[in-house]
């Protein structure tokens, strides 16, 4: 039997502005608008971030709440995860948001090159992420920008760091860090079948690589993210009208391969989360 496939959208993100593209959402209700929309066209997760009122990020754990209470009454059953990226914040602060208890949360093991910065995710940091992780019954979503970060998150699940079965997403396609490459994905999913088996995984395309990366990993059998965080436009000349128009987009390709789009409840059961 085929698996269904996980969707996933980012609905915002730390770097999109409405200069950008005036569908981003940024205050909370918008935010919640946005993801019932592509809750409704068949998201199962939605990946979080907060923002200030001038559009800045921020890790305030009181906005995350309020998201979160936004998108559990409006979309019943849907897969909360939250960031913990380092954009947002710096040290623990990125994790303050963990003792809510969202059912996932994004965590990076390693740190790697972004265009103008480095996004630092030192080993005691991550220790502490992963070890409140598991304090709060919060699974991580690894977000693997390099192939060490899919050894990293082995190694640490072998040695109890994080409880198995993992769940990897590839992110290919920032500047930099791995490119939007067809023989580097397949080597990653020959990487996961041999170290971690049981795992499950995920692929998130940036920019023009979204769609390519979305269609590799819905006809490998995995999972796989859209969202206006990860890119603006449905092609060179047009924006994406909304984070439901980016979905809409991932179910036709579900359709394409005869993948069934995972509800939220299969979504939940295939990663091991608590119930809704």
């Amino acid at each position: 039997m085929t698996q269904p496939c996980i969707i996933c959208v980012a609905i915002t993100g730390s770097v999109p502005r409405k200069a950008h593209n005036p569908a981003v959402p940024i205050s909370i209700a918008e935010q919640v608008e946005s993801t019932h929309a592509a809750f409704e066209a068949g998201a199962s997760i939605a990946h979080c971030h907060v923002r200030q009122e001038d559009e800045t990020p921020t890790s305030d754990p009181e906005r995350f709440q309020q998201l979160m209470e936004g998108i559990q009454k409006h979309c019943p059953g849907m897969i909360v995860q939250l960031s913990t990226g380092g954009r947002s914040g710096a040290g623990r602060e990125r994790g303050g948001m963990l003792s809510l208890r969202p059912d996932m949360a994004s965590l990076s093991v390693g740190s790697n090159n972004f265009p103008t910065r480095v996004y630092e995710n030192p080993p005691d940091l991550v220790d502490w992420l992963a070890s409140e992780m598991q304090t709060h019954d919060v699974k991580p979503e690894i977000e693997a920008f390099d192939l060490s970060h899919i050894h990293q998150a082995v190694a640490m699940s072998n040695d109890g760091r994080l409880q198995k079965p993992l769940y990897v997403q590839f992110v290919m396609g920032v500047k930099n860090a791995m490119p939007v490459d067809r023989d580097v994905f397949d080597y990653y999913v020959k990487t996961m079948e041999r170290l971690a088996p049981d795992a499950q995984w995920c692929a998130a395309g940036i920019g023009p690589g979204q769609i390519l990366v979305n269609e590799w990993a819905i006809a490998a059998g995995g999972h796989t993210r859209t969202g206006l965080e990860d890119n603006l436009r449905l092609d060179r000349n047009t924006l994406a009208p909304s984070n439901a128009a980016l979905v809409e987009r991932t179910v036709a390709l579900c359709e394409k391969y005869k993948r069934p789009v995972a509800t939220c409840a299969e979504a939940r059961e295939i990663l091991q989360l608590r119930p809704a």
